[in-house]
């Protein structure tokens, strides 16, 4: 029977015996079910059915998608919207099957589709926010994403404006307003917004300050936002504003060192500072030729398309070798090679930091290592370039800190970062 062909009697009794039977059905089953009956009761059953088929294109025990599943969420869509458009449900079951299908699109590499769909999946939150008199719109941080994975830097900045100016009036959170103020910093930095960027970087401080001042606050989150301000303002020629955040963060850490962390709350954390990682990834230092996307700066690794993601992290073996041979050229040529290898293993760092974070709770053996190294070649930077090396060699302390503070190590992650100050001239007296 064709599954939009003529329904008999029969058919419609073996699909309500199959929902009704007190035994464990199977997402074939009920897909089938569904079918059967969305075709006869249409209003009760397609929402049923659209979900069904979103359940049915995933492998729940091994989370990996059916080999099927495009077509299943392609079929879902075209469900969602047979559905009435005077049902109050319709949109929201609409918006997830569009969500279920662009995630599919993008994994098999049909991104002008996927953007597309996400594009639609805003014009349905926009709707929605417009009859509800809310200013916060669905689907804006994602479309966001998009825009950014595809170079279309300015656009993907200005729908972060518009995501944070109305969460901004609504608070912490429980966090969210944190990782959109992420997201938005690194889209204002990518679209050389840079004094916005600043701002942005600004308000995050101040927002995760006033977080560790309550008793339930992670006073390394404000350590992290602290330390990503003075390398942002660094960057876009504000050295001495820098230097001041700096000796904030001296102190701040100071304090930690002293007191410990108030609270243990999983690996929020060390989250955060992944994510932070990837807003000064490196990318110019390590361009990618083959002009396919670049995963969006300051958002967490899930939200990235499956290809972004894959490039990105299959760097990692190129990005190993290139450093083994820079640095044997290095080593009878410092002056010429030195000063590269910290470049590019930098980028290295940064991608292994942000790989293995999300993966394991012993990422830190994994990627400890790594810091070590980077520490190491920048001190023979230092020694052999006098005149850059030092604030090289403090740029990878401070990230090694920060790394430390990251896993916990506080009284290293301390000793870390005044020395940096001392090679930056910024010593605390």
């Amino acid at each position: 029977m064709n599954q939009w062909g003529n329904v008999d009697q029969d058919d419609i009794v073996r699909a309500r015996t199959t929902l009704l039977a007190s035994g464990r059905r199977t997402p074939y089953e009920e897909v089938d079910a569904y079918r059967v009956l969305a075709q006869v009761s249409p209003t009760a059953y397609l929402p049923l059915l659209a979900e069904a088929l979103q359940h049915l294109s995933y492998e729940t025990g091994s989370r990996e998608w059916r080999p099927s599943s495009l077509e299943l969420c392609e079929e879902a869509v075209a469900v969602a919207r047979r559905i009435d458009p005077a049902e109050p449900g319709r949109v929201d079951v609409l918006y997830r099957a569009l969500d279920s299908y662009q995630r599919r699109l993008y994994r098999v590499g049909r991104r002008a589709e996927g953007l597309a769909l996400r594009g639609e999946m805003l014009a349905i939150g926009r709707a929605q926010a417009e009859r509800s008199g809310k200013t916060w719109v669905k689907g804006l941080e994602k479309w966001a994403a998009g825009l950014s994975e595809e170079g279309r830097y300015a656009e993907a900045a200005d729908a972060m404006d518009e995501e944070v100016s109305a969460l901004l009036p609504e608070g912490y959170q429980d966090g969210a307003l944190a990782w959109s103020l992420l997201q938005w910093i690194a889209a204002l930095h990518d679209a050389g917004r840079s004094a916005d960027a600043c701002t942005a970087f600004e308000r995050l401080v101040v927002l995760q300050a006033a977080e560790s001042a309550k008793g339930d606050g992670w006073v390394a989150c404000h350590l992290h936002a602290l330390i990503g301000y003075a390398r942002m303002l660094d960057l876009h020629g504000r050295g001495e504003q820098a230097a001041t955040v700096r000796q904030h963060t001296l102190a701040r850490l100071t304090e930690l060192a002293a007191s410990g962390e108030r609270i243990s709350r999983s690996s929020y954390g060390a989250s955060f500072w992944a994510v932070l990682l990837t807003v000064f990834g490196g990318e110019s230092e390590w361009p990618v030729s083959d002009g396919g996307p670049r995963p969006p700066s300051g958002t967490e690794p899930r939200c990235w398309s499956p290809d972004a993601r894959q490039r990105f992290f299959d760097s990692r073996d190129a990005l190993r070798a290139e450093v083994d041979g820079l640095a044997r050229r290095a080593a009878g040529d410092p002056a010429e090679h030195l000063a590269e290898v910290v470049r590019i293993h930098r980028v290295l760092t940064v991608r292994s930091a942000v790989y293995w974070e999300h993966r394991t709770h012993l990422f830190a053996e994994r990627v400890r290592p790594l810091f070590d190294e980077g520490v190491d070649l920048a001190r023979r930077l230092s020694r052999h370039n006098p005149a850059e090396g030092p604030r090289a060699l403090a740029g990878a302390l401070i990230e090694r800190s920060a790394f430390r503070i990251a896993v916990r190590e506080l009284g290293p992650a301390l000793d870390d970062f005044r020395e940096a100050l001392s090679h930056l001239g910024e010593a605390s007296t």
